[in-house]
């Protein structure tokens, strides 16, 4: 994980090379005591990031299936003032199965963004990207500490940033698989699959007013900045 003002790298509690490279990089390096889980890490790296006053936060898996040269070409719709969250996705160019995606994993996938296509009220091509990024506002705002320390936290942080009313945009991105690289099972993708459906339910609850949720509200949208005696609060817009 890294942001626009320079690098650092969030570890699962990994036992492979990642640290020893991150530090031959000269990357700040975060170090979890053990392995909290695929959501923890990406909350401390959130975290980190934005206490070091980043402007845009990019998370990208670490496993090389995803291109990190491309980092300019997803923040730059960021940076021109276009989205607040760029998704890299691998299906926007259609050639996901010929770069080496199981068929039954590009099945999924698409039966899931069509859903959440249909619940969020957009057109992306793919939402289960490893490639991504936030602008400072976005994370300011959004409450991902709530969110599971599991994998499922991908989809939570989606389903908080459209229902805070930011912008979503993608980009292609190409995709290598190959046998060292990371990939769920079967089974523990549709158990992932059954907990994105339950995220999508929980949105179209808490949009209805049938049940709101808190993991869904904004941070920024609980108090407002009254300012000096004699001055006129002034609330956060969201």
């Amino acid at each position: 994980m890294g942001h626009a003002r320079g690098g650092r790298c969030g570890a699962l509690g990994s036992t492979d090379a990642t640290l020893e490279i991150a530090r031959q990089l000269g990357l700040e390096i975060f170090v979890h005591n053990r392995n909290y889980g695929y959501g923890a890490n990406q909350k401390t790296c959130y975290a980190e990031a934005l206490r070091a006053g980043a402007d845009v936060v990019v998370m990208v898996h670490p496993d090389y299936q995803y291109d990190p040269r491309l980092v300019p070409q997803i923040i730059e719709p960021i940076l021109r003032g276009e989205a607040d969250v760029v998704l890299g996705s691998r299906l926007k160019t259609g050639s996901a199965l010929r770069q080496g995606m199981p068929w039954w994993k590009y099945v999924s996938n698409r039966f899931l963004t069509a859903l959440e296509n249909r619940a969020f009220g957009l057109r992306l091509s793919e939402f289960h990207t490893g490639y991504r990024a936030f602008s400072k506002d976005a994370l300011d705002a959004i409450n991902f500490r709530m969110n599971s320390d599991g994998f499922v936290f991908d989809q939570e942080i989606v389903a908080q940033v459209v229902a805070n009313g930011f912008r979503i945009a993608e980009i292609p991105v190409p995709v290598r698989y190959f046998p060292e690289a990371s990939s769920a099972s079967f089974s523990a993708s549709c158990v992932y699959g059954f907990k994105i459906l339950w995220v999508v339910a929980r949105y179209l609850l808490h949009r209805s007013g049938i049940k709101r949720s808190r993991r869904l509200g904004s941070i920024k949208g609980r108090y407002s900045r009254l300012g000096r005696p004699g001055s006129p609060p002034s609330a956060d817009p969201r």
